[in-house]
């Protein structure tokens, strides 16, 4: 690789060299990273919100997303109407709509669209550069609907979708918002991309009631303490809430790092069933340094192991007690084979602890 490293022409060509160097060591979080000034050119696509399908005279609108540029009050488009024309600008079939779309983020544009009655009106619409946001809440939205359809109603939902303090916030919340009244708690860390938050998400995890307490004047005589058994005022005494019901966890090929450790933990730990595929194996903490041109160099400096096994998390995925393939067509039928596994599973599991 030196001699193709000194003779890399611009500074894009040199890193790529040096990170296809990087490959051979065949470990995860490292890298050389910078910026591209010899890349003059970079189109943006303006994105809608919206799924379309090909119809005779244009577009129609097969899915909009909550909350996306084609959701407003005053801007809006709804499944079933027809996109014809873009500024118009008529579209068919035969030409990519997204093409129409280059540019377009951020700007004033003007879509003519049918509705179920043929009935024709002009929508004002500003495209975003992004709709991951609203894409992400959607998924989670639906996967919570699947839940609540799989145990009927008995069980609650929670996706972490980062190993991040907003994603932990979020957790916390979703712990009451969710797990009100239910009998149990499905924790999925599937497309996680990892972080560092695990140690917040075990204390919470890892809380054992150890005492139980009686309040003054709740009973006239302390010989019947025992009915005060579950109780005990954990609201003024942790930091974090605590998980008073069975849970079960989801990961797969697309939980990378943190998500891991998470997954490793909720495994090994007891907490429950780790139900889906094994997560990607990418494990290594990582720093980094920055470099007189400006690049960035990230630097491994921690492996991890598992402490009930001895097992390397580098190339040593989370290996689930129950594996179960998400199919490609899950999406477009509406099903999640996991998620249903996983909610079957925990169901057996309660229903065995209550007899």
């Amino acid at each position: 690789y030196k001699p193709l490293a000194l003779a890399a022409s611009t500074s894009q060509d040199f890193r790529m060299i040096y990170n296809e160097m990087l490959g051979q060591l065949d470990a995860s979080h490292m890298g050389l990273y910078g910026s591209n000034p010899e890349e003059l050119q970079s189109d943006r696509t303006g994105l809608l919100g919206i799924e379309i399908e090909p119809a005779e005279n244009g577009f129609r609108v097969t899915a909009v997303l909550p909350e996306s540029p084609a959701d407003r009050s005053t801007s809006n488009v709804t499944p079933g109407e027809i996109i014809t024309s873009v500024n118009s600008v008529p579209v068919n079939p035969e030409v990519n709509f997204y093409s129409m779309m280059d540019e377009t983020h951020n700007q004033k544009i003007y879509l003519e669209v049918l509705n179920a009655s043929g009935e024709s009106r002009e929508v004002v619409i500003r495209p975003a550069t992004s709709v991951r946001r609203s894409a992400y809440e959607a998924w989670v939205q639906s996967r919570r609907q699947l839940v609540d359809e799989y145990s009927g109603g008995k069980l609650g939902y929670v996706h972490i979708q980062g190993m991040n303090w907003s994603s932990f916030e979020v957790f916390e919340r979703e712990l009451t918002a969710s797990g009100a009244g239910k009998q149990g708690m499905v924790i999925d860390v599937r497309y996680n991309g990892g972080g560092w938050t695990t140690d917040m998400l075990m204390a919470i995890l890892n809380t054992r009631q150890h005492a139980y307490t009686i309040p003054r004047g709740a009973t006239g005589s302390l010989g019947q303490n025992n009915a005060f058994r579950s109780y005990y005022p954990f609201g003024e005494r942790l930091p974090f809430p605590y998980l008073k019901i069975p849970s079960i966890a989801i990961c797969n090929e697309s939980s990378y790092s943190n998500a891991e450790i998470f997954s490793h933990a909720f495994k090994t730990l007891g907490h429950g069933t780790l139900v889906g595929q094994p997560t990607f194996g990418a494990v290594i903490s990582t720093g980094g340094k920055g470099l007189i041109d400006g690049s960035f160099v990230r630097m491994p400096f921690r492996a991890w192991y598992v402490l009930a096994t001895g097992e390397n998390m580098e190339h040593g995925p989370a290996v689930p007690d129950l594996l179960i393939e998400d199919p490609p067509d899950a999406r477009a039928k509406g099903e999640d084979p996991q998620l249903k596994g996983a909610v079957q599973h925990l169901l057996n599991e309660i229903e065995k602890g209550g007899q």
